[in-house]
């Protein structure tokens, strides 16, 4: 397999993860600061989802995982 192939492969692999996912907090862990709806650039009240331990499914979400790294 071509290099070229195999970074398209991976490419469309990482597509399909990021559209198809969900952010889902871990309510064992949260401490309720509010960090990750800060820095959502949408918007969304992650920390809700956290509180009720339900995950992300908000048609806006755009996956970019900002939450996640900020907490």
């Amino acid at each position: 397999m071509s290099l070229l192939n195999r970074l398209f492969r991976r490419d469309r692999a990482r597509r399909e993860a990021l559209t198809t996912g969900k952010v889902t907090p871990e309510p064992q862990r949260c401490v309720q600061c509010g960090i990750c709806s800060y820095y959502c650039p949408i918007n969304i009240d992650v920390r809700r989802h956290a509180w009720t331990g339900e995950p992300v499914i908000d048609s806006n979400c755009l996956t970019c995982g900002e939450c996640v790294a900020r907490c």
